[in-house]
């Protein structure tokens, strides 16, 4: 995107998302992936956009500082030391680098996303 503030209006419903393909890792179900990234800055960092899933339950390891904010939809994060993250709509999250474990989405969900 050019300009000089990257920017989608209507984040939160916006529909012109590009498919990202099936969920790797899949543990249950069929996750799929579709998003819009909004930016991606030299070296891939920052990158920022938008990304919805459908339900399933996978692993996960997240390689960046990660800020989330769930904008739709219901998941779980479940962290390798057992700690449980519910997400809803408005729920925020920083994935710190190195964070491990599962999510499962339970109802299709809509984040809009930072990797650092």
């Amino acid at each position: 995107m050019k300009s000089s503030a990257p920017h989608i209006h209507g984040a939160t419903t916006f529909s012109d998302l590009a498919d990202w393909g099936a969920q790797p890792d899949c543990l249950e179900g069929q996750s799929h992936s579709t998003g819009r990234l909004l930016f991606k800055g030299p070296g891939n960092q920052p990158e920022c956009g938008i990304w919805v899933c459908t339900p399933g339950r996978w692993r996960l390891s997240i390689p960046r500082d990660e800020f989330c904010h769930f904008v739709a939809g219901r998941a779980t994060y479940r962290s390798d030391t057992g700690e449980v993250i519910e997400i809803t709509p408005g729920t925020a999250v920083l994935f710190p680098a190195g964070w491990t474990g599962e999510c499962t989405v339970h109802d299709t969900m809509r984040n809009i996303y930072l990797l650092a």
